[in-house]
């Protein structure tokens, strides 16, 4: 009973327990929508949570990624900058003890130590920069747009194999690749055979050099210093570097197997630059010439519509003007032929009227104003070329129609006061003045100084600056305190780097000029070893020295230093005169701070409206058309004023480097490719880079106001011109000076213990 009473109290709690869990169950089953989607909406809640945070995380490692790359940028930038001072200062060689450094500053404050100053000074003039020429062409190589006389360079036979070497050589060369091609053709059709046996020496270091190479057969090493640098094989072009100037190899080429090389030389490189140059040139005015618009103008602005000429090309078929359409462009036809047409009444389709070749031109009316088509002009042929100018260009380079037609009315009276001005002689004028009169007595007391014993006359007080061509020594008249700066110039230097011309054109132009923002000459002498120029000299010293010292100028001492170049150089252009070696070495301060401008070796007087061809300047400075010799003006003066104007700014030029042809290579790629600093302003960056445009055409300074346009730019804004011009603007660079023997403002040099050699040849004999 009991048992049966348990089973049935078991089996009926077991089915109690089975009711109560099917209850449960079944409420379960009841609520599990609600449960399910508040599971969800919680799961939901914490992925949208999670994604947030990862999102957050991933933003914060992106900009921690960007900025690592930035960072990463700028220390790849310090590192460049870092490695090219290194080359830089490496090229200077050894520094200075800083023991040695630090006692000279000391020294100098207290007037001692002599000796250490000296070396100190000497190892800082390595930094100066030196200029560069190449011997000035012959006198037939001058004769203006005669392109039959400069046919020196003959062509050479060759098979396509080689002409294919030599090309794909000279355009895999960073820096004769910026040639035209038509000057490439040249020079391959003109370079010659020259076959090394092995050991032989094709460029000794240190020697002059003259040719440049390309590697055909064989097997060549680099040695500089005594140390093998490299190897050279077939298909590289190498000394370059010689075909622009006179230059000292700096590494030796030996041939290892023997070796047969493609040589060119310099003269045959410039005789190609200027043959093709002048030829251009001369087949250019003679199509202006035929221009009834333009025909009567002179040779001077015919010059420089020459120069605003781009060439355009045309495929047959092609319009070339559309009737009807808007137009500010002139075109004369240089290769081709073209065909006219118009529309006509009665017909469908626009007529033939004439047909135009070389040398026709059309469009002019567009150089007068702006200019409604009449007629299309049509492409005859395919390659078809046209030299273009719009109306812009001609107005800035020339000026507008109606000023060229005021122009031509007083040309007459214009041409014979500019002939004044090229002939005036600046010291025949009279003046009661002290100054005048001063200046006078000095003249007569300077005439009875012997003319080949200078120095019986002149007493050395010391040396103001040395450089390969000698030495310019601070001298005086015995028996009084009037100074003078002495520029003795080794004659054998002349003669070996073939720079008669230049000291000749030198002595000529500071003869004819007059400016107080230019160097006097006084007189000239010379003896078996040296000729002298004595000169007005400049107590305050070289504004290159200042500006090492300071590092770099503030805007108003930049803007005056650059007011007196600017002064100078509107004298000089206006008597046609191009300087060619701008740069602070070449710029000297008198003794109330004014700048004046020195050092003429490379000035030459081209004419108003002409180009010159001698490669010469300051890598640093030279402007992009010399480096190429396509023919230079008073435009590379302007490109010069701007790098100068940079580098007073920041105390370096902004190409620069131990290597000239990577410096000419990085003046071609032009000033838009410079890192400007940000000391450097707006107004003096955009006066920069409007003057060192690759188109000497289109630069500030060389359009048809000259330096006026300069001089009006935004930087300038509020410059008192006439105070400078009077001497009355005080120089924010003037120093204190004990009298005329006071040459504490120049570097300290040592004694000259190396005697010239004499030099006989006669070359100065009317100097």
């Amino acid at each position: 009973m009991l048992a049966g009473r348990l089973l049935a109290m078991g089996n009926g709690s077991v089915k109690v327990h089975r009711a109560e869990g099917n209850s449960c169950l079944s409420s379960i089953h009841a609520d599990a929508p609600h449960l399910d989607s508040d599971i969800l909406r919680v799961r939901i809640t914490y992925l949208e949570t999670e994604l947030a945070r990862r999102n957050q995380e991933f933003q914060t490692q992106e900009l921690q990624l960007q900025r690592l790359q930035k960072e990463l940028d700028t220390k790849d930038s310090q590192i460049e900058k870092l490695q090219d001072a290194i080359h830089y200062h490496r090229s200077l060689g050894p520094p200075p003890t800083p023991l040695c450094h630090h006692s000279c500053r000391r020294f100098s404050a207290i007037n001692q130590g002599r000796f250490h100053k000296v070396a100190v000074e000497v190892h800082r003039r390595l930094r100066a920069k030196e200029g560069v020429s190449a011997e000035p062409p012959s006198d037939n190589l001058l004769r203006r747009f005669r392109p039959s006389s400069v046919s020196s360079a003959r062509a050479v036979h060759k098979n396509s194999h080689a002409k294919r070497l030599i090309n794909e050589a000279i355009v895999s060369n960073d820096f004769l690749k910026k040639l035209e091609p038509q000057h490439m053709r040249e020079m391959v059709d003109c370079m010659y055979e020259k076959v090394f046996s092995e050991g032989q020496l094709v460029i000794q270091e240190g020697e002059a050099g003259n040719y440049l190479y390309v590697l055909a057969e064989g097997l060549l090493e680099v040695i500089q210093n005594g140390k093998l640098l490299g190897e050279m094989r077939p298909g590289t072009a190498f000394g370059e570097l010689a075909i622009l100037y006179n230059c000292k190899r700096t590494a030796t080429v030996k041939a290892v197997l023997q070796s047969h090389i493609w040589a060119l030389e310099r003269q045959t490189f410039q005789t190609i630059m200027m043959r093709t140059t002048q030829a251009r040139h001369e087949e250019y005015f003679s199509f202006l010439r035929s221009v009834s618009l333009l025909k009567q103008l002179p040779e001077e602005k015919l010059g420089r519509i020459v120069d605003c000429l781009e060439v355009d090309y045309f495929e047959k078929g092609e319009y070339i003007i559309r009737e009807g359409e808007e137009g500010n462009t002139f075109f004369i036809i240089a290769k081709g032929e073209v065909t006219v047409t118009q529309s006509s009444e009665g017909f469908t389709e626009p007529q033939e009227i004439k047909t135009l070749g070389v040398g026709d031109y059309f469009g002019e009316r567009a150089l007068i104003s702006e200019d409604v088509r009449s007629a299309n002009i049509v492409c005859n042929e395919n390659d078809t070329q046209c030299l273009v100018v719009d109306r812009d260009n001609f107005n800035q380079m020339v000026g507008t129609y109606e000023e060229l037609q005021t122009y031509l009315k007083e040309y007459v009276g214009e041409l014979s006061r500019s002939d004044e001005r090229r002939n005036f002689l600046p010291h025949s004028q009279q003046s009661s003045s002290p100054e005048a009169q001063e200046l006078s007595r000095l003249r007569e007391r300077i005439t009875r100084i012997p003319a080949n014993q200078p120095f019986q006359e002149l007493q050395v007080i010391a040396t103001l600056g040395v450089g390969g061509f000698g030495r310019v020594e601070l001298v005086k008249l015995k028996n009084e305190d009037t100074t003078f700066a002495l520029k003795c110039i080794k004659k054998k230097h002349v003669v070996d780097t073939r720079q008669q011309q230049h000291i000749y054109s030198e002595k000529k132009i500071l003869q004819q000029t007059s400016s107080t923002f230019i160097i006097r000459l006084f007189r000239t002498f010379r003896d078996s070893k040296y000729v002298y120029m004595l000169l007005e000299v400049c107590l305050g010293g070289e504004l290159w020295t200042v500006l090492r010292d300071m590092s770099c100028f503030e805007e108003p001492t930049a803007r005056f230093c650059i007011g007196c170049v600017l002064e100078a150089f509107d004298y000089l252009h206006s008597l046609g005169i191009v300087y060619r070696d701008l740069k602070p070495e070449n710029l000297l301060l008198d003794a109330e701070g004014y700048v004046k401008m020195a050092d003429f070796g490379f000035a030459k007087q081209i004419g108003i409206g002409r180009k010159t061809w001698t490669f010469c300047g300051t890598p640093e400075y030279v402007a992009p058309e010399v480096i190429m010799n396509k023919g230079h003006d008073f435009g590379a003066d302007c490109w010069s004023l701007g790098i100068l104007v940079f580098e007073l700014l920041t105390g370096n030029p902004p190409f620069s480097g131990s290597d000239p042809i990577k410096i000419y290579t990085m003046v071609l790629h032009g000033i838009d490719r410079v890192d400007f600093p940000k000391r450097i302003g707006k107004r003096p960056d955009d006066l920069i880079r409007r003057l060192c445009r690759l188109n000497p055409v289109e630069r500030m300074g060389n359009k048809k106001n000259g330096i006026i346009d300069i001089k009006k730019h935004k930087w300038f804004q509020g410059f008192n011109w006439e105070g400078l011009r009077g001497r009355k603007l005080p120089s924010p660079l003037k120093r204190e000076l004990r009298g005329p023997m006071d040459h504490s403002n120049f570097d300290i040099f040592p004694p000259d213990t190396e005697e010239a050699p004499d030099e006989l040849s006669g070359w100065d004999k009317d100097f």
